[in-house]
Formats: structure tokens, C-alpha cells, sequence
């Protein structure tokens, strides 16, 4: 495997902190490539020989933004099993429903933009129901739960300008665990 020439914003980018723009269709072909390169690099982090190779950090989601293009585009690359992937191309989402069970991720969440330790618990429902369009235009809607809820919650964010260390509270990065699951 080639890596693609993706370049990855730090968290101190302004880019980061502002919302993306609807995507309209049909997609343009840079699009389409970018969409697919976002792809292959995770899926190349995720694999440990390809991870060393290139020293990658390991991810499961990325957003349009996070490369400085500011769509409405996230995709979610998820091993199912030793090295095979369900992937995940949202574009322009929305939250129609979520679930009231709150969790979070008990080692904490981390990011590519985010290169450094960060404690402290970010709050997720447990489920969440996202209607979304595909590559060529056509609208679904999926419902997921656990830590792909939580990977579409956090990609959804960056889509709305929030990194997910502006939802930890820094008076209290522990805040309110007791009434959440920890997955």
C-alpha cells in the first residue's frame, strides 16, 4: 500500500475551529479521490506493519476539516476483524435521535489533530440515529451505538468546529462519570 499524501491540521489551526459547508452534488472528482485517501490512510494506521512503516498514529475517523477542506465529509474506518474494514462515508449528517444513556471512552478520547495526552471524560450518547448521503448523492439513515456512536458524535463535532478537548471541563475533567457508562 501507497500512503496518500494527507497532511493532518494541529489542533492550534483556526480551520479547526470553524463549522464546514454542506457538500452539494454530484461530488467532484477531487472530492471523490479525497474521500478515498482519507480512507486508505486509516485503514494504514490501523494496520501495525503499515502504522511502523510510516510511523502513523492509529485512527478510526477523520474529518474533511482536518485535512483543511471545509466540507460537510467525515468517513469512520472500523476493523471488524484482524485487519478487515467497514467504512463509513458520511456526508452532510444529522442527528435525528440519540439515545438518554450517556458513556465514554474510559482510557479517553484522542484525535489525530490532537498530538498530546489530554485527560479527562467527553460525554457521548450511547446511541445515536444520523441521516446522511452517500458518494453518489443518496440519502440514508443509520443508526449506531457504542464506540461508533462515539466516532460519529466526535466527527460530527469537527464538522461543527468543536474538538473534543473543548468538551472536557477543565475545573473538573472528570465531571458527572459517576452517571455515565465507561466503555
Amino acid at each position: 500500500m501507497k500512503l496518500p499524501k494527507i497532511v493532518i491540521l494541529d489542533e492550534k489551526d483556526k480551520r479547526l475551529h470553524e463549522r464546514s459547508k454542506e457538500v452539494t452534488f454530484p461530488l467532484s472528482n477531487e472530492d471523490k479521490k479525497m474521500i478515498q485517501d482519507m480512507i486508505l490512510y486509516l485503514t494504514m494506521s490501523q494496520i501495525e506493519s503499515e502504522r511502523e512503516k510510516y510511523d502513523l498514529r492509529a485512527g478510526m475517523g477523520l474529518s474533511a476539516c482536518q485535512i483543511g477542506v471545509m466540507k460537510r465529509i467525515f468517513v469512520i474506518v472500523e476493523e471488524v476483524e484482524e485487519e478487515k474494514f467497514k467504512n463509513y462515508i458520511v456526508i452532510n449528517p444529522k442527528i435525528l435521535s440519540y439515545s438518554e444513556e450517556e458513556i465514554f471512552v474510559g482510557e479517553g478520547e484522542g484525535c489525530l489533530s490532537v498530538n498530546r495526552e489530554v485527560l479527562g471524560i467527553v460525554p457521548r450518547k450511547a446511541r445515536i440515529t444520523v441521516e446522511a448521503y452517500d458518494m453518489d448523492g443518496k440519502k440514508y439513515q443509520i443508526r449506531v451505538r457504542e464506540d461508533i456512536s462515539i466516532a460519529f458524535q466526535h466527527e460530527i463535532d469537527h464538522l461543527n468546529g468543536i474538538l473534543f478537548v473543548d468538551k472536557i471541563d477543565p475545573k473538573n475533567p472528570f465531571k458527572n462519570q459517576e452517571k455515565m457508562r465507561e466503555i
